[in-house]
């Protein structure tokens, strides 16, 4: 296994940059693989949220590598798009299922209702799993303009008094789901979403960050060397206690050693 071209640490955060997105993803999923392993020494189960998206495809490729008892792994996620059906290609539930549920059987998997009848009762329902599950390691990207999950800058707030809301997408966070090929034209991506808040992602025990890819070289300059605030709300990560972020030699271009 290859070891990192850099290494960093930002705040509380360790930062690992890597030569290419495929180092990258075996190493995050080295270091995921060991999190669930000593979890699993003092708990039953292992509760693993996962970010969904172009840039964790070759994380949970890695996965597959690993000695992971996913029969005692139990699944999250961290968002899923407002009113959306399970079967669309851009459905967040269908990634997870697809990636990760059917590949590799965990024991079970909670989906976040995109198309429930009501909105803020499964925003409800899945703040009480959280409270009930507390997640023991979450595998978080970072999103163009700087989101995690689908806080966008407009609606990120530290300290939310929410774990799960519904939210209004911004057009940076739209063209980057354009601009991935989930959806044929921008009219077709949804204005609306629901997710965990930040504070409800902070509350994760560990942290793996995965964010491959140039494009975001800014957004991660912007979250571990720029001013820490909700214009780019994935700045508050680097004082998390026990995180990892994952960057290939594309997302760290803009960082100063």
């Amino acid at each position: 296994m290859s070891e990192p071209v850099r290494t960093l640490q930002v705040g509380t955060a360790r930062v690992e940059i890597y030569e290419s997105k495929e180092k990258l993803g075996q190493a995050a999923a080295r270091t995921a693989a060991n999190i669930m392993q000593n979890t699993l020494k003092q708990n039953e189960v292992a509760n693993v949220a996962f970010a969904t998206g172009a840039s964790q495809f070759e994380f949970v490729d890695a996965l597959g590598d690993e000695h992971i008892n996913w029969q005692r792994i139990v699944a999250f996620h961290l968002d899923e798009y407002l009113g959306m059906q399970d079967d669309h290609p851009a459905s967040f539930r269908r990634w997870l299922r697809e990636r990760i549920v059917e590949r590799y059987a965990p024991r079970a998997v909670h989906y976040v209702q995109g198309d429930a009848d009501d909105a803020e009762v499964e925003a409800a329902r899945y703040s009480r799993l959280l409270e009930q599950n507390p997640v023991h390691l979450g595998c978080v990207g970072i999103g163009e303009n700087g989101h995690i999950a689908f806080n966008d800058p407009p609606v990120a707030d530290f300290s939310d008094p929410h774990k799960v809301k519904v939210v209004e997408l911004d057009h940076a966070c739209r063209m980057q789901q354009l601009g991935e090929g989930w959806f044929p034209t921008l009219d077709d991506v949804p204005h609306r979403a629901l997710t965990l808040t930040v504070p409800a992602i902070m509350q994760f025990q560990h942290i793996v960050s995965v964010v491959p890819d140039e494009r975001k070289a800014e957004a991660v300059k912007n979250a571990l060397q720029g001013e820490m605030t909700t214009r780019c709300p994935a700045s508050i990560l680097r004082t998390h206690p026990n995180l990892t972020m994952f960057l290939d030699e594309g997302s760290a271009s803009l960082l100063t050693v």
